[in-house]
This record gives C-alpha cells, sequence and structure tokens, in this order.
C-alpha cells in the first residue's frame, strides 16, 4: 500500500501509472485484457492501451493470441539482475552453498533492504523441506521467520514497534507470533540463547535459526545468516545447529571483508 503523504512533489503520472499495470499483470498469472487491467487500476481504456502498447514493446508485458497480457522476459532480466546484486561476491555465495552441502539445510542471508527485511541469498540444501516463498527479495514474515527476528532484534524498542505496525504480524501459522509483548519476549530469549529461532511459526513442521553476521551502525549494512531444517530435528539438534551456523557466519563475514 502506497503512503498518499509520501507522493513526491514530481511524481511523473505516466511513469506510475504504467507500473501499476505492471503490476496487476503481474498478479494474474492467467492474464488480463485491457478492459481488466483499465478497471484494476482505475485507468481509462484509452490511456491503459497506451501504457500496455508501451510496455509490449519494451518487452515487459507479452500479449497473447485471445487478447490478454502477461508479464514478459524482461522482468526475468531484472529479477537475475537483482539476485546478482543483492549476493555480494562469489565467496559468499560459495559459503552458503558449501554450508547448504555439508549439513544439508537450507541457508540464506538476509539484510535490511529500504529500511525493510529481505532474503538476499539463498542455497538449498537436500534435507529442507522446500520454502518456496523464501526467494532473494522475499520481504515479508520478518516477525515469523529467524532471520526476521535476527535483524529486527538489532532494531531499538522503538524502532521495532514502528515496523511491526507497519508491516503488520500476519498469522502464517497458529504458533506464528502476533502480539508485540510476546514478540519481544521471544527476541530476548534468542539474545540470550546467542541464536534467533523459530519453530513452526512460518510453516508448519519446519524450523529456522539465524544468527548475526556483520553488525553496523548502518542498518543497511547489517547481515543475517538464517538456515532452514524439520522442526523435529531443531528440538534435539539446537545447539549443534547453533555451532556450525556460527562456523558459516565467521566464513561469510570474511569473505565480505575481503571485498571491501
Amino acid at each position: 500500500m502506497r503512503d498518499p503523504l509520501a507522493e513526491p512533489s514530481d511524481l511523473i503520472r505516466s511513469v506510475s501509472r504504467a507500473l501499476r499495470v505492471l503490476e496487476s499483470v503481474g498478479r494474474a498469472p492467467k492474464g488480463l485484457t485491457v478492459k481488466q487491467i483499465a478497471r484494476r487500476c482505475e485507468l481509462t481504456v484509452a490511456t491503459t492501451y497506451h501504457l500496455v502498447r508501451t510496455l509490449a514493446y519494451e518487452g515487459y508485458v507479452i500479449r497473447r493470441e485471445d487478447g490478454t497480457y502477461i508479464v514478459g522476459l524482461e522482468i526475468a532480466d531484472r529479477y537475475r539482475e537483482l539476485v546478482t546484486a543483492f549476493r555480494g561476491p562469489p565467496p559468499v555465495g560459495d559459503c552458503l552453498r558449501r554450508a547448504a552441502g555439508e549439513t544439508g539445510y537450507s541457508h540464506f542471508l538476509g539484510r535490511f533492504v529500504g529500511g525493510q527485511v529481505a532474503i538476499t541469498a539463498t542455497a538449498e540444501g537436500h534435507r529442507s523441506p522446500h520454502l518456496e516463498d523464501l526467494v532473494p527479495g522475499f520481504d515479508e514474515g520478518a516477525h515469523a521467520t529467524a532471520l526476521g527476528k535476527a535483524l529486527l532484534a538489532t532494531l531499538t524498542p522503538d524502532q521495532r514497534l514502528r515496523y511491526l505496525r507497519e508491516y503488520g504480524m500476519r498469522p502464517f501459522t497458529t504458533a506464528t507470533l502476533t502480539s508485540g509483548d510476546a514478540f519481544e519476549a521471544d527476541l530476548a530469549a534468542g539474545d540470550r540463547r546467542g541464536m534467533q529461532l523459530e519453530l513452526g511459526q512460518f510453516r508448519q513442521g519446519v524450523a529456522c535459526a539465524a544468527v548475526l553476521v556483520a553488525p553496523d551502525k548502518d542498518m543497511e549494512r547489517r547481515l543475517v545468516l538464517a538456515c532452514a531444517l524439520p522442526a523435529s530435528e531443531m528440538m534435539t539438534s539446537a545447539r549443534v545447529v547453533r555451532a556450525k551456523l556460527l562456523t558459516v557466519a565467521r566464513s561469510v563475514a570474511d569473505a565480505v571483508a575481503a571485498d571491501t
């Protein structure tokens, strides 16, 4: 939801409308007609037609034979560029893949991007449940993931409160924490443990653990490492998971430092 109070005085309406069209098409995997796009974006059919034709020319949408539009391949190119920018230097990716291979657990890196918690790199492990949502760019559910908790734990209580108010505390499962007091208590327990943890709070039967890789005064430079595994294994192996995460975190920190 865009904040109307944050709208810049020099907003270019045509660009804004084109992006709204692109978002609408992206949310409709079966495709949309020009009239459907116009209705969803609250635009005239004539304006929508011009915007869609421009987006199609640039490759961001594709017109199918039935007259509907779907997202174009240029979107995939932009996503690959995003993943490359997020991932960081090649040795960081090597660290994640090595950790995933040795433990069998999927590993994730995350940081604040534009003030919002986001996953920036992943390496999938064969022993972890597949989590199709957790890909680079995923920026939801910070309160329900260990990665999100580890980053939010670096904020002041007031900053956390503002974050949770803005992005909400959606109940992904019955175990998801949905109150500020419960969340603060959970973070405090994670600080004592030396590792933020969640058991079935994001996905039933799945656990996630996370540690801080790189603290920094600049919140956008703070980096955390997380791994996902079956909740039953976390119950019996938390100390081992923490020790391995800390080892990988040091390797990642070294790789990042060597690139600066």
